[in-house]
């Protein structure tokens, strides 16, 4: 299983926009059928650069659609992202390949 990692510095001054954006973002890239499940998290870290950062990890199904979605989707998304917010937000993208999985289990 990979995790396609997308973390994302914001102007501040594009902030709030950008959240309505991110959460109607993540069901179309979901909607791709690339993806099993995607969590938003907000990083904790401040960047000397400023800004807030955020990390967006969306679960693909396998290699091959993670890479079907880098041929077929990726760039119309990406396209979209520069038009609307420019160089008011920073992007770079990663990928984590899961190993393995614990959880703590209550009795």
């Amino acid at each position: 299983m990979i995790i396609y990692n997308v973390t994302q510095n914001i102007d501040e001054s594009i902030h709030d926009e950008w959240l309505v954006w991110i959460k109607e973002h993540i069901p179309q890239v979901l909607a791709t059928g690339k993806f099993e499940k995607a969590t938003l998290t907000r990083v904790l870290v401040e960047e000397e650069m400023g800004g807030i950062t955020y990390s967006v990890q969306y679960k693909s199904y396998s290699r091959a659609a993670l890479d079907a979605f880098y041929k077929e989707n990726a760039p119309a998304f990406r396209a979209e992202i520069s038009k609307k917010f420019g160089d008011k937000l920073l992007a770079f993208r990663t990928e984590l390949e899961i190993l393995d999985e614990y959880s703590v289990e209550f009795k």
